[in-house]
């Protein structure tokens, strides 16, 4: 049986998901939150939302994005408290977690760790075999997510 990938691109103001199994793309999309809303609402509109995705899709593992940022450190910060909310999600839920920088999902997706947004989307269009790029951008990440997992994730000696 294969495993079914719950992919996080966290982020406040939206947070991308995307549920694969195998090379099957099951379930992807954002969460979105206000925006003007405090940030404490927010982080329960992510945090509500994401126990309904597993609900519905009931994956067993959870591979979530790295933060990176270089400037705004202010934008970093409450991204940080979103992936603490998936994360948090994850562990009351059961879910094996793991994280992957956003160098290595490049690298992992298109061979090159410095890959642009559009070349991302491409191969997970085509690795999942979907008939367009999965939008917004920010679900496409998320796909990406789950499917570097699938690629690089530990085997047990008898399913290598």
């Amino acid at each position: 049986m294969s495993e079914r990938i719950l992919g996080i691109d966290p982020g406040t103001g939206i947070c991308g998901f995307g549920v694969i199994e195998g090379q099957k793309a099951i379930d992807f999309g954002v969460i979105a939150t206000p925006p003007h809303t405090p940030l404490t609402e927010r982080l329960e509109d992510i945090y509500n939302s994401l126990h309904e995705l597993i609900d519905q899709n009931r994956p067993n593992v959870m591979a979530i994005e790295k933060l990176f940022f270089k400037q705004n450190i202010t934008t970093g910060i409450s991204v940080a408290e979103a992936r603490g909310v998936c994360l948090l999600v994850a562990k009351q839920r059961n879910l094996a977690i793991f994280e992957y920088a956003p160098n290595q999902i490049k690298k992992a997706i298109c061979g090159y760790g410095q890959a642009h947004k559009p070349q991302i989307q491409e191969m997970v269009r085509a690795h999942l075999g979907l008939a367009t790029v999965p939008k917004p951008d920010d679900a496409a990440d998320a796909l990406a997510v789950a499917i570097v997992h699938s690629f690089i994730a530990p085997r047990a000696p008898d399913s290598a």
